[in-house]
């Protein structure tokens, strides 16, 4: 196709070639806009021809020959590639500070509405490259590319980027003592030591890690990273439907994978200990959503007094907790967590004396609403609790998770069929 210049893109033209040598695509980026099913290079030598200069010699004072790369470039991005499953892709480009420098200097010197950057048509250039020699289909997306290049000209050197998968599901965790995440090892920090055995983990094993496990061998990943809505207990379990999650692959190598039969996989692999609902993949913003969404939760306590307390004394006490509740933060959490005072609302609350001293009490409250505290009172700084109601000393003893009420609004809620009911 060819394109008609008027007599002020011209005279643009011949004051750019009067400045030093030019290569075409800088001369035609000053067009880029001009014309339909051109490339820069094209509109470049359409107006050099229309001035009547020569073919482009000498090297380029703008670009300082970026654009002869481009091939150069494509053929590393190619390599990196290799044995990585992608279908989208994104470039970006670091220029050099000299380039930087030029490419201010012509904008101010030969300023241009039609105009178009050097980065951004280098990362075209460089992309168009990139799909021809790949040798099969593969699509630049600005947002969520699957690869994601950075072309360092300074330091001669391409950064690669895979982008996580996300998969999510909810999970229900059957037995105590085991952490949502991987917890370092408290004395070496993670770096491994006689006191873990030198696994640098202060827990044998974690939920991330259990379903983690299928998932990483699979996609052959660098890591996972496991965002939950929440977290229990060590010591608690986590019952009913499950707690919603989201698993992050951190630099898969395969993108294709059989969520089913890896739903399976983790089942059959944590049996007894871990299970989880159907997994799905999603977007990153589901990781957000879960963090940032704050809902009711079930639980179920069994309780110990300090004396003996009858049905009757349990049932106002637990009538008279619902309601606002303060908390300031816990003693047990509070190396780790900012000492202020949180306000939940304790939405229902019922309970059975066990034994003269023992009673099973479930309750509903806000998230991030602390249970143990909300019994135990935690010497004054949880107000009102279970036990100032009653004026005798309590403490819970078990405690399981039986409903997480956040999750993703399309979801389904319907609990996980284990075919041996809930402990």
């Amino acid at each position: 196709m060819s394109v008609e210049y008027d007599e002020r893109q011209i005279d643009l033209g011949r004051r750019i070639l009067a400045a030093g040598p030019i290569c075409d695509e800088c001369l035609g980026r000053r067009y880029a806009k001009v014309g339909r099913g051109l490339s820069n290079a094209e509109r470049g030598r359409a107006i050099r021809e229309r001035v009547g200069e020569a073919e482009a010699s000498g090297g380029c004072w703008v670009c300082d020959g970026l654009f002869n790369r481009a091939d150069e470039w494509a053929e590393r991005a190619v390599r990196r590639a290799d044995g990585i499953e992608f279908e989208t892709y994104l470039f970006g480009v670091e220029l050099s500070p000299r380039v930087e420098e030029m490419e201010a200097l012509l904008e101010d010197r030969f300023p241009s509405d039609d105009a178009e950057s050097a980065k951004h048509a280098f990362n075209r250039v460089v992309g168009k490259a990139f799909e021809a020699r790949l040798g099969r289909p593969a699509t630049v997306a600005f947002v969520g590319a699957d690869l994601s290049y950075v072309i360092d000209v300074r330091a001669n050197g391409l950064r690669l980027h895979v982008a996580s998968l996300y998969v999510y599901g909810r999970y229900r965790k059957l037995v105590r003592g085991i952490p949502q995440t991987r917890w370092p090892c408290r004395r070496c920090r993670g770096r491994g030591c006689t006191t873990c055995g030198f696994t640098g983990k202060q827990y044998p094993e974690s939920v991330e890690e259990w379903i983690a496990a299928p998932l990483l061998d699979t996609a052959h990943a660098d890591g996972a990273h496991l965002h939950g809505a929440g977290r229990e207990d060590i010591d608690a379990r986590m019952l009913g439907n499950g707690r919603p999650f989201v698993l992050e692959l951190l630099a898969p190598r395969r993108r294709t994978l059989d969520l089913a039969a890896l739903t399976r996989s983790v089942n059959t692999h944590a049996e007894g200990r871990v299970e989880v609902s159907p997994l799905r993949f999603v977007e990153r913003g589901a990781v957000a959503h879960l963090k940032e969404t704050r809902s009711a939760k079930r639980y179920r306590a069994a309780v110990a007094f300090d004396a003996p307390v009858s049905g009757d004394e349990l049932s106002a006490a637990l009538g008279a907790l619902c309601g606002e509740i303060e908390q300031r933060t816990p003693r047990r959490v509070s190396h780790r967590r900012a000492d202020r005072v949180r306000r939940r609302r304790l939405i229902a609350a019922s309970g059975r004396m066990d034994g003269p001293r023992s009673a099973v009490v479930e309750v509903e409250g806000d998230g991030g609403l602390y249970i143990k505290e909300l019994i135990s009172g935690d010497e004054g700084r949880t107000n009102p609790s279970l036990a100032g109601c009653l004026e005798v000393g309590a403490a819970v003893t078990e405690l399981d998770v039986l409903e997480v009420r956040s999750g993703l609004p399309e979801e389904r809620t319907d609990a996980v069929d284990t075919g041996q009911g809930v402990p």
